[in-house]
């Protein structure tokens, strides 16, 4: 394996135990005693970091190294007959169910305890608004409902628009839409607005599948 791939999947990785224990880089660099810059090198696989900060990294994250350096979606691909496939989507349309999206541009495979939990899809997702956790091109893991707990990452549809993927804050007097991205503005609907437009959650984000 050269260096550069396996930049690429400690980077990977890296994103995934972010996106899981929802922590920012910054977040990171403060719990192991670095520089902002060093942690971006890590998360864009332009550098990996020293043994030492790899084995606070798996104490901060409960893991072991492996889990950090090697490939496991090759690995889960490897032994299919463990696990279930579900369709990743490019797109999600409203008022489309998910079983009747003709758009599906790839599988992804669960765990079989991950399936008995509901039903699942993968969405591709498209822009930058979810960055530094979510980028674009990566596949998140979906499961299935129609509401979800303040501080979830969900797949909403708005207005009649294609699913978007945001931060959800639950406020007695509507929602608020966010992104991870400060550059954008987070999005607020009013209880009336919900059910005008009307704002639909379709699916919480389980799982991150970063694509390189």
């Amino acid at each position: 394996m050269s260096e550069r791939e396996f930049n690429q999947i400690f980077s990977e990785r890296l994103r995934y135990y972010l996106t899981k224990y929802e922590m920012t880089q910054l977040e990171l660099s403060k719990l192991l005693g670095v520089g902002t810059t060093s942690v971006y090198n890590w998360c864009n696989g332009i550098k990996t970091p020293r043994m030492d900060k790899v084995d606070a990294m798996c104490d901060i994250f409960h893991c072991k190294r492996s889990d950090l350096m090697e490939d496991k979606t090759t690995q889960s691909h490897s032994t299919a007959h463990t696990g279930v496939t579900i369709n990743v989507l490019g797109r999600v349309a409203a008022g489309i169910p998910i079983d009747a999206i003709e758009e599906i541009i790839d599988t992804e495979e669960i765990t079989e305890e991950m399936a008995k939990t509901g039903e699942f899809f993968g969405l591709k997702i498209k822009g930058n608004s979810m960055e530094p956790r979510i980028y674009e091109n990566d596949v998140v893991i979906v499961r299935q409902q129609n509401d979800a707990e303040s501080g979830d990452v969900v797949i909403a549809t708005i207005n009649g628009h294609e699913a978007t993927c945001k931060r959800l804050r639950k406020y007695r007097d509507g929602i608020e839409l966010i992104s991870n991205n400060p550059s954008y503005e987070p999005m607020f609907f009013s209880n009336e607005e919900i059910l005008s437009k009307p704002v639909r959650i379709i699916g919480k984000v389980v799982e991150l599948r970063g694509k390189f």
